[in-house]
């Protein structure tokens, strides 16, 4: 069968969801593939078509949120925004990386809760990491580049943890000021 074909990916994506929603009730090595085959009514058969075990499955669901993560991140740059060194051209409707966690909540209630292996978090760092290597500002290279981008990485994933731990209650509007907001104060205090 090719990874195209729409049983294929109705498949998965049932698989998906089954797995999002015994990672709400348990930590990723409590759930056997017994139990995700019942959550997602297929049999084991069709799970090991797929997959060799549970974590497969939280590895494939990542990388394709990341995909999407690169696609939001990189939306203000096809409009021709530019992000200053300054950050004082960065409009809140710019950012659009709130408006994917939002969409996928209920995976990164799940990433970045503490029930869940830090290889997660690093990855979601790598990610980040390398959106910013991409789309860098700074446009040349210079030996703290690594780290400038492991500092913002970290500010943007702890503004997703803080975020996280108010159980996402504050709107995506008021996320993308918020981030607006810090970048401008941290560039005032130079």
């Amino acid at each position: 069968m090719n990874k195209n074909d729409l049983r294929v990916i109705k498949t998965k994506k049932t698989i998906h969801k089954a797995l999002l929603l015994l990672l709400k009730k348990k930590s990723l090595p409590q759930i056997k593939i017994t139990e995700l085959c019942k959550e997602a009514t297929i049999n084991r058969g069709t799970f090991y078509f797929h997959y060799q075990s549970v974590d497969d499955v939280l590895q494939e669901l990542f990388e394709e949120i990341m995909m999407d993560l690169h696609i939001s991140y990189d939306e203000p740059f096809k409009e021709g925004l530019e992000l200053t060194v300054n950050g004082l051209n960065l409009n809140p409707n710019s950012v659009k990386i709130f408006d994917h966690v939002k969409k996928y909540e209920d995976f990164y209630k799940i990433v970045l809760s503490e029930d869940v292996s830090m290889k997660y978090y690093y990855m979601l760092f790598d990610e980040i990491c390398k959106l910013m290597n991409e789309t860098d500002y700074l446009k040349h290279e210079h030996q703290l580049n690594k780290y400038l981008h492991a500092y913002n990485a970290n500010a943007i994933i702890g503004l997703l943890i803080q975020w996280y731990l108010n159980n996402f209650e504050d709107s995506v509007d008021m996320m993308n000021n918020r981030l607006v907001e810090i970048v401008k104060f941290r560039q005032s205090l130079k």
